[in-house]
């Protein structure tokens, strides 16, 4: 049977980090990291990382609606950065770092604000995310792709994503591959 298959755009931070942690979920077909919100057509990760391409670092997730939902997807996008934080998660500062969800249609509008609603509680400080429309998701080069497959050895992996991972393995236990 084919699946039913659903993509969004998320942006939490770096986006190895949320790359990393979303091919672990059972049910995510496909991770791409890229660049999106911006107003710079096709830009590089050079010019993203400058700050002035209006661009988040973000990744687009292909998903199997059968097998998991956006509502989890998203409850999960929480879990793994800090939405409280304006244009900055952890080292990383600069618009290039918000916090966004770009939304494909109406209903993945709604389900983003009620999801982002329903995890106000869990933070002591106001969620920043940027809840807007999808135009044009651009594709990082190739090396950015699976950076922590690629990477694991180095500092940022090591220091920076292995316990994002840690902490997503231990409270989404339930969603991880086997």
């Amino acid at each position: 049977m084919a699946a039913h298959k659903e993509s969004i755009v998320l942006g939490g931070g770096c986006s190895w980090c949320l790359d990393a942690g979303y091919r672990l979920i059972e049910g995510v077909l496909s991770v791409e990291t890229g660049y999106s919100g911006g107003n710079v057509k096709d830009p590089s990760y050079d010019q993203v990382c400058t700050g002035e391409t209006g661009h988040a670092e973000v990744v687009r997730i292909t998903f199997d609606t059968d097998k998991i939902k956006l509502k989890d997807l998203l409850d999960i996008f929480w879990a793994l950065h800090d939405p409280t934080t304006l244009n900055k998660q952890g080292n990383d500062v600069g618009t290039q770092y918000r916090s966004i969800i770009l939304y494909s249609n109406e209903e993945q509008k709604n389900i983003a604000e009620k999801s982002m609603n329903d995890n106000s509680a869990v933070w002591d400080d106001p969620i920043v995310t940027e809840i807007l429309p999808l135009q044009t998701f651009y594709m990082a080069e190739q090396e950015h792709q699976d950076f922590f497959a690629q990477h694991p050895e180095s500092a940022y992996c090591q220091v920076i994503i292995n316990p994002k991972l840690k902490k997503l393995r231990k409270k989404f236990a339930s969603r991880i591959r086997s």
